[in-house]
């Protein structure tokens, strides 16, 4: 059991990947969770109000075993997997993060000034999180896939715009981190 709740190392996991790779690209599959949104609006009727959602979903339902499958791996590995020990952070992110406002920096999964329901429910949480979930939904579409999607799928395939899309991704999260997110906390 110790070694399922502890991290698996890069010898294990790596080449996990890589074998869930190359079974996907034999058969002609890609890997990518926000294509699985696509797939969703698509069977909820939206191909009625865009054409962006009129395509053959049904060879994409394959795909939704990944959103599935994310949930129910999720949910087993907090409920059951976990040893219910803080996360190990870097005493200077813990630093760094209270110097922001955040109080409990791994005590728990999710931070409370953020994902509490008070939080969420006000005038600036409620506002970060529309703001974000649309410059989410947008760069996703724009970029023409999602972070997995690219850094999974587009590298192993050795597509060049998914190494732009992945040398983005990172430009982004440090700009986010080190300008943006101190001024919005």
């Amino acid at each position: 059991m110790d070694a399922i709740l502890q991290p698996w190392p890069w010898f294990v996991s790596g080449p996990l990947i890589a074998l869930v790779m190359a079974i996907l690209v034999f058969f002609g599959k890609t890997f990518g969770m926000s294509s699985n949104l696509r797939t969703l609006c698509s069977i909820g009727g939206a191909g009625k109000y865009a054409d962006f959602f009129k395509f053959d979903w049904k060879a994409q339902k394959w795909n939704l075993t990944v959103v599935l499958g994310a949930i129910i791996g999720g949910f087993i590995a907090v409920q059951f997997l976990s040893d219910g020990s803080a996360i190990d952070l870097s005493a200077e992110t813990i630093s760094d993060l209270k110097t922001l406002g955040f109080e409990n920096a791994g005590a728990t999964l999710l931070p409370s000034e953020i994902y509490d329901w008070d939080s969420i429910l006000s005038l600036k949480g409620g506002s970060i999180l529309v703001i974000a979930g649309f410059l989410v939904g947008f760069g996703t579409r724009y970029a023409g896939g999602c972070t997995s999607g690219h850094a999974i799928t587009g590298l192993s395939n050795l597509q060049l715009p998914s190494l732009i899309a992945v040398v983005g991704f990172f430009i982004g999260g440090l700009l986010m981190t080190h300008f943006l997110l101190p001024l919005i906390f």
